[in-house]
């Protein structure tokens, strides 16, 4: 399997690794089939602008990339700007990933939008065009 060179730099040199204390949003997902969970944790500002965020990822090589990735391209974004980020997205400032790890970008992708989710549900805010994550399910029975 080819990994491009940005995804194998951000494999072996995560950045963002651990956790915030009192994060202002976590959003855990997985995906049974593959065994990856990822959860992210995000501080944002008053001005609703994600002045950091991190990770921490259960999962193959590819999934610790894509967090590490996502977790990097949110900083400094305001909320509307972090939705916009796909898993395409994330795709592409990785240059790229091999067919059966582009779960692993979707991964990314569905962990920010709950820790946004986390994020609103403690505000009481409605964020325009995020919807509910999925139920995150530890016992292989989907």
């Amino acid at each position: 399997m080819e990994y491009s060179e940005k995804v194998m730099d951000h494999f072996m040199n995560p950045r963002n690794v651990g956790e915030i204390e009192g994060a202002s949003g976590i959003g855990t997902v997985g995906n049974a089939k593959c065994g990856d969970i990822m959860r992210v944790f995000l501080q944002i500002g008053e001005d609703g602008v994600i002045q950091d965020a991190k990770f921490k990822t259960f999962g193959c090589g590819a999934a610790v990339a894509t967090s590490s990735m996502a977790t990097e391209l949110v900083k400094g974004k305001s909320i509307q700007e972090a939705l916009e980020i796909t898993n395409k997205t994330v795709m592409e400032a990785l240059d790229g990933l091999p067919p059966v790890k582009i779960h692993c970008s979707c991964l990314a992708e569905e962990a920010l939008h709950a820790a946004l989710w986390d994020y609103a549900q403690k505000n009481s805010i409605t964020i325009e065009g995020l919807t509910p994550p999925k139920e995150v399910h530890h016992d292989g029975n989907e």
